[in-house]
């Protein structure tokens, strides 16, 4: 099926390069799903764990149910590789 671009709003036909090279940008943007996703759940992570920072501060005491939610928030992208995996990752409870 034939693509299109606008160019000073007519729609003109995409060349054969043209059409190589945007099934070449598609792929590689398919290609990059797994890293973003990883990407995303790992800043998200990054986040949580902040959010519980000041508990590990000297003058807090950690317990020991904290420990643990940070521990499986650290744990978390352990394992995960594909896409799917990221989506189905249970997230621990913050105590």
């Amino acid at each position: 099926m034939p693509r299109f671009k606008m160019v000073d709003g007519v729609s003109i036909q995409l060349t054969a390069d043209e059409e190589t090279a945007r099934d070449n940008e598609e792929a590689a943007w398919a290609a990059g799903e797994n890293g973003r996703a990883l990407a995303g759940m790992r800043e998200t992570r990054d986040r949580l764990i902040a959010e519980t920072d000041f508990y590990a501060l000297s003058d807090v005491t950690m317990s020991s149910d904290m420990t643990t939610y940070r521990q499986a928030l650290r744990d978390l992208p352990s394992g995960k590789t594909t896409k799917a995996h990221v989506d189905g990752a249970t997230w621990p409870t913050k105590p």
